[in-house]
Formats: structure tokens, C-alpha cells, sequence
């Protein structure tokens, strides 16, 4: 264990160091810290589009659920966020990066109003609050195994470590640190999937698979999680792609084929690795059988095999814990500080903004998206004690913006008609209805709570928008328009 414990503390001092050196690359700029200055090329962001889908829900969230429920329970997990990365690379990011936005919100204000901007970045933020917690409890559970401390204990130790890094350099430190993250992680589960393979060969696990648990069951039979895991592929899959933490890197990649390459290359790999912590899922009910907290199936199963097989997935567990919250800290931050704070607290009213004023705007947006990181820690920080389970709370996440924001979204950017008051309906119908169907829908139908509301958030969306076009004519033309360096740090219009 002592090993272990050397290995784990240096991977946690080299992600430190490498956040915190990022700070000089900042430079004072806001549009730096959110979207590294929209320069980043095709390998740091696709690396960190990667590092961002394979979290610590993905795998050992996926290898838990994996064990516990059978094979679609825990691989719709990394089914659903690589289907994400593919879907935002073919019809998504080329679009979104070319409109030069900031934050995602702000393509909500530019197409509909502030008032869409504030509700879909309210939404965005609390689910991504759910996303962090999620994260920062699996990394908390890998240094309580090792180290033999409280749960509560790590989980200072891990936040403390995370916050510091991530506000030093923001999107630069997200980044340095995904790259020493991701791609020995990637090794580990790669080289233990294959070296228990190689070992024992796939038949002496075969006999320890009950039925039902490794067959299409899981996606046709309501009686074995079909619904729940087809809520879970496409809360993932769809809901994701209004996801605060991918679309960051998608605008802050240099050009739009460069946004779109790295969502298919961090859409691939994750599918890869997910199948790998799927299997070590159902190899585990052979060789530890009696593992009392399923959160423990993926840690207690590669403490087992040699040390450097055991020490790549345990460290790897971390940072892909890391390299996701991280992600969602900067991203809920940056909503925070910019569309919120910044842009309806903070008032500017002004026809135009000097090269002195853009500056000093440019300059408020990092002190603002700084100081916003503080609260957003703290409730994430809160969550991940009352409700330490990964690969809920990822689910959990984006049902909430999957069923009010993904409708606007996509009907704004390949729908002409799309309106202010279109798009206020599905917000507001579909989310409430989301709320409303969780406290309501009968534990049997578990799963439509998720597939109802953004299939209604369209079909209030579609008419409402159509109905109200001479009240609320749309402003479909901000779309194809690169905004002007004022549009893009200006607080108000």
C-alpha cells in the first residue's frame, strides 16, 4: 500500500505544480482563462474534449454499475458521452466555434434575449454543480482506499488541490493537467483489461456472468433497466451536447474543422476505454465477489493486479475525476461571472468600447469568473457529502438541461423561425416537466422521466415559435455572424 500511496501523492503534486504554472499564460485576459484566447490546436483539444468524457463516472461509476446491474447499466456511460462528441463534431461545433462565443449562454443571448440567457445559465450551472460533486466524491473515494482517511478528509484534500490549480490558469490549467492525466490513465485501463484477459482468458469469467447481464436485455426489456438505460445514453448523448465543459473546448479551438476533428477523436477513445472499465466490471464478479460497497468494485479489482497495471487505473481514476471537475468548476464559473454577474449586475451601457474599455473588461471577467469559483466549490463540495454516488449524479446532471435547453439550442442554430418566446416555452415547459415527472413518474417507468420532457420541450417549442413570429420576429441572422470584438466583452447591449 505504500506504493500506492508514493505513486498517488505524486500524480496529485505533478497536477498542482502544472495547474498552478499555467497562471503566466493568463495574462490579465478573461477570454484567456475561459477559452485559452481561441487558439488551442487539434491535439489540446481533443486531449481535453477526452479527458472531460472519461471521468470518473465512466469508470469506476461505469465498472460499479457495470457489476451491479449488468452490462448496459454501467456502459451507457461512456456510450452516451462518446455518442455526445460525435454528434456535437458532426452537426455542432463548427457552427458554435465560428459564432466566437465565450460561453455557451451566450449563444442563448445573442439568438433570444437575457432572459433566455439567465434561465438556460442558471440550469447549465446547477447541473454541472451536480457534474463536479460527482467527480470530486470518486476521486475522494480513490484517496480514502489508499490512505486509510475519513471520506469527509480526502475530499477536502482533493477540492483544496483542485480549486487553487484551476483558478491560476483557467482553461490553460485545465488543459496542462488533462494532458498528464488522461493519456496514463488510458494505459492503465488498457493494459489491465488486457493483462486479465491475457491471464485467465475470457471463458473463467464467463461462468460467473448471471443471465440477463451480458446481452441486448438491458436495452429491450423494461424489467431489466431498459428504460433507465436509454434514458441514460441519451441524457448523455443528447443532453450533453449543451454541455458547459465540452462546448468550452469546442470555442476555444482555433477553427471550426479543428473543433470538429477533436470531437470525434475524444468521442473514440472514450468509447474504447469505457468498454475496457465495462468489462473489468463484469470480471470482478469472478475475482472479488463479495465486494460490499459497489463504488470499491473497480479500485478493490486492480489493487489485485501487479503494481504498475493497479497504480496507472488508481491514479488514473483521480484524474479522470480531476480532469472533469475541473473542466465543470471553470465552466460554471465562467456562466457565473459572465452571464450572470457580469452582464446583469455589473452593468455597461455604452455605444461603443475603446481599446482602453475592452481591456478593462476583458480584465473584470477573470477577477469575476475568479471570485464566482468560490461559491460554485463550496456547493459542489456540499453535494458530494449528502450525495456521494458517481454515476447517479451524472445522469442526474443533464436531465436537467436536456429537457429545457437542447430544443433552443438546436432549433436556434438550423431553424429560421426559432423565436425569444418559442424558445422561453420549451425552456421553462420542459424543465418543469422534468421536475414535476421525478416526483411522479412510478418506479416501473423510470427512464421515461428523462425521454418525456425535451420530446415535449419541442412540441411546445415548434408552435409557439410559429404563432408569435409578427410579435417576436427571430433574429436567425446572429447565427452566421462573426460578432465584433465589442459584442463579444460588451456586458450589455
Amino acid at each position: 500500500m505504500m506504493n500506492y500511496q508514493i505513486g498517488i501523492v505524486v500524480y496529485l503534486v505533478v497536477f498542482f505544480l502544472l495547474g498552478i504554472a499555467m497562471y503566466y499564460l493568463v495574462k490579465g485576459s478573461g477570454r484567456q482563462y475561459i477559452i485559452a484566447g481561441k487558439s488551442l490546436p487539434f491535439v489540446l483539444v481533443g486531449t481535453s474534449l477526452l479527458a472531460q468524457s472519461l471521468d470518473a463516472n465512466a469508470t469506476m461509476g461505469n465498472a460499479a454499475a457495470t457489476y451491479s446491474g449488468g452490462w448496459w447499466a454501467g456502459f451507457q456511460f461512456p456510450l452516451g458521452l462518446a455518442l455526445c462528441l460525435i454528434v456535437t463534431g458532426m452537426f455542432y461545433a463548427k457552427p458554435l466555434n465560428r459564432l466566437n462565443l465565450i460561453t455557451l449562454p451566450d449563444f442563448y443571448f445573442r439568438r433570444y434575449n437575457r432572459l433566455v440567457e439567465v434561465l438556460v445559465g442558471l440550469l447549465m450551472s446547477f447541473s454541472f454543480i451536480i457534474l463536479v460533486a460527482g467527480n470530486l466524491a470518486g476521486s475522494a473515494w480513490i484517496l480514502k482506499t489508499i490512505f486509510g482517511w475519513s471520506y469527509l478528509g480526502a475530499l477536502l484534500v482533493i477540492s483544496t488541490i483542485l480549486f487553487f490549480y484551476t483558478i491560476s490558469g483557467g482553461l490553460w490549467s485545465v488543459i496542462a493537467t488533462d494532458i498528464a492525466q488522461i493519456y496514463p490513465a488510458i494505459i492503465g485501463f488498457i493494459g489491465a483489461f488486457s493483462y486479465l484477459l491475457y491471464t485467465y482468458g475470457w471463458g473463467f469469467f464467463t461462468s460467473s456472468i448471471p443471465p440477463g447481464h451480458f446481452d441486448l436485455s438491458g436495452l429491450t426489456l423494461v424489467k431489466n433497466g431498459a428504460l433507465t438505460n436509454w434514458a441514460g445514453i441519451l441524457a448523455l448523448g443528447l443532453g450533453d451536447v449543451v454541455a458547459l465543459d465540452f462546448m468550452e473546448r469546442v470555442f476555444a479551438a482555433k477553427n471550426p474543422e479543428t473543433a470538429r476533428r477533436a470531437c470525434f477523436y475524444g468521442g473514440a477513445v472514450t468509447l474504447l476505454v469505457g468498454i475496457t472499465a465495462s468489462f473489468m466490471g463484469l470480471m470482478a464478479l469472478k475475482l472479488v465477489p463479495n465486494v460490499e460497497d459497489t463504488r470499491m468494485v473497480l479500485p478493490t479489482l486492480v489493487m489485485g493486479l501487479p503494481f504498475i497495471y493497479g497504480l496507472l487505473v488508481m491514479g488514473g481514476i483521480v484524474g479522470a475525476g480531476l480532469s472533469t471537475a475541473d473542466g465543470g468548476l471553470l465552466g460554471v464559473s465562467s456562466v457565473l461571472g459572465r452571464n450572470i454577474v457580469q452582464r446583469n449586475i455589473l452593468k455597461v451601457w455604452k455605444n461603443h468600447y475603446s481599446p482602453e474599455d475592452r481591456k478593462a473588461l476583458d480584465a473584470r471577467l477573470l477577477w469575476v469568473t475568479r471570485l464566482a469559483a468560490i461559491p460554485i466549490m463550496a456547493a459542489a463540495m456540499y453535494l458530494a457529502i449528502v450525495r456521494p454516488e458517481p454515476g447517479i449524479l451524472l445522469v442526474l446532471a443533464f436531465d436537467v438541461v436536456f429537457a429545457g435547453c437542447f430544443v433552443p439550442l438546436t432549433l436556434g442554430l438550423f431553424w429560421k423561425k426559432a423565436n425569444t418566446l418559442g424558445a422561453l416555452a420549451a425552456v421553462v415547459v420542459g424543465s418543469v416537466l422534468r421536475l414535476v415527472l421525478y416526483y411522479t413518474i412510478p418506479e416501473h417507468l423510470a427512464g421515461l422521466d428523462t425521454l418525456i420532457p425535451p420530446v415535449v420541450s419541442l412540441l411546445v417549442m415548434v408552435p409557439v415559435s410559429l404563432m408569435t413570429q409578427k410579435q417576436d420576429p427571430p433574429k436567425h441572422s446572429v447565427v452566421h455572424e462573426v460578432p465584433s470584438e465589442e459584442d463579444v466583452l460588451s456586458t450589455a447591449r
